[in-house]
């Protein structure tokens, strides 16, 4: 069973949330980001400034996925990571 965009944003919510809350991270988790962000951005129903944000969360996800040292691009991002996880508690 798929999930649905609003499944698919709190799965998001909690990577970007533990990320932000353990300085830490793996490839996998930028992979799935990567992936649950290309299906959100198809769905007609997401809102645009949604959209932008998700763009930029995108953009971190494959930037930390070539970085040689997650964790310190990961801290590096960290008031980024609060200020989309307080944006996406807004969105649900």
């Amino acid at each position: 069973m798929p999930l649905s965009h609003q499944d698919q944003l709190t799965v998001l919510r909690d990577i970007l949330n533990n990320h932000q809350c353990d300085c830490c991270g793996t490839v996998a988790e930028c992979e799935q980001m990567e992936r649950l962000i290309k299906s959100l951005m198809a769905n007609d129903g997401i809102q645009a400034d949604m959209k932008s944000m998700l763009n930029d969360v995108y953009y971190y996800s494959q930037a930390g996925k070539y970085s040689p040292d997650l964790d310190q691009h990961i801290s590096n991002h960290q008031e980024q990571l609060t200020q989309w996880v307080s944006d996406m508690d807004q969105f649900s």
